[in-house]
């Protein structure tokens, strides 16, 4: 397991995706050799986007792996996001926009689809595979999700990988559920029926894209701690004595699993300098004891003023 994505099993549910697209990419190619339906095709396409969207994941995790050097004095945690948000953009271009092509295309000039029995046969198949990595982001998701609701956790999660894996199998069954339902009523309906779900598919990947997109820049841009962790890195300041008020404190994820954070402290005024030195070296030793994704720690004793160091009214902690 690559030691920077092991948090929350996030390698075993990318493995299983990345399995089980590549092999539902093979069979939903040569169910479209036979059958020449255009909603099969474009979900071949769709599960060859996703097997190379799973690689580019497990290559961002390699990457994130470099240690701090003088170029990146806090490491390459970020590579994860910056791989994510290029999945995005694979998944969009790739996917939902040739799906939208073919689905026009076949609008003018369709045709029923050939070798039902085979199509549907693969159809199926492939639900059951994908319901097989869908379950494992699922209970993988499940050891980091903490109580929140699926839509919080793709929302605020700083794992880029899952929340990416959950809705591509998402998106990946409900438009294995689209092609079925629309190369049987193409067959036995109106062939514009396959044009109709294949369009559906273009649309349907076209929205989890963007999604991913949007979720995946905020990541690459910088977000704070989780409020949980905020909560618990203010505790284990304000429990030590010496500790008579935190002015001010900023966090941000430099990695998922790797925070940075920096505080303004207002220590006894009892204590000599080399006092006050010693308790910051125990607050810091302390601090990433109690919170192990404190990577980055800066604190400064300082006197607390009406005015916060950036000239605007300081507000209380």
């Amino acid at each position: 397991m690559l030691p920077s994505m092991a948090s929350g099993g996030t390698t075993k549910a990318v493995m299983a995706a990345l399995v089980a697209n590549a092999g539902i990419a093979v069979a939903k190619f040569v169910g479209f050799l036979l059958t020449g339906s255009s909603a099969m095709l474009a979900e071949s396409v769709h599960s060859v986007a996703d097997s190379g969207n799973q690689g580019l994941l497990l290559l961002g995790g390699r990457a994130a792996q470099r240690p701090a050097s003088e170029e990146r004095p806090f490491g390459s945690g970020r590579e994860r996001y910056f791989w994510a948000f290029v999945v995005a953009v694979v998944l969009f271009a790739l996917g939902a926009l040739f799906s939208l092509y073919e689905g026009f295309s076949k609008l003018r000039e369709p045709h029923a689809p050939e070798s039902l029995g085979i199509a549907i046969g693969i159809l199926c198949v492939a639900i059951v595979l994908e319901g097989f990595s869908f379950r494992t982001a699922i209970v993988e998701a499940n050891h980091v999700r903490h109580g929140d609701s699926w839509w919080a956790f793709i929302r605020h999660s700083r794992n880029p990988e899952l929340p990416v894996v959950l809705l591509e199998d998402l998106g990946a069954q409900v438009g294995l559920v689209l092609a079925l339902i629309g190369v049987v009523l193409a067959r036995y309906v109106d062939p514009v029926f396959d044009a109709y779900a294949t369009l559906a598919i273009g649309v349907l990947l076209g929205v989890i894209a963007v999604i991913l997109a949007i979720e995946m820049k905020s990541l690459l841009i910088g977000e704070a701690a989780r409020p949980r962790d905020i909560t618990a890195i203010r505790a284990a300041l304000e429990r030590d004595g010496t500790v008579e008020r935190i002015i001010h404190m900023r966090t941000v994820h430099i990695g998922p699993e790797q925070l940075f954070v920096g505080a303004k402290l207002e220590m006894d005024s009892a204590l000599t300098f080399d006092e006050v030195a010693r308790k910051i070296n125990d607050l810091e030793s302390r601090l990433r004891a109690e919170v192990p994704s404190v990577e980055v720690l800066y604190l400064e004793p300082d006197v607390y003023a009406a005015r916060s160091v950036e000239g605007a009214p300081a507000r209380e902690p």
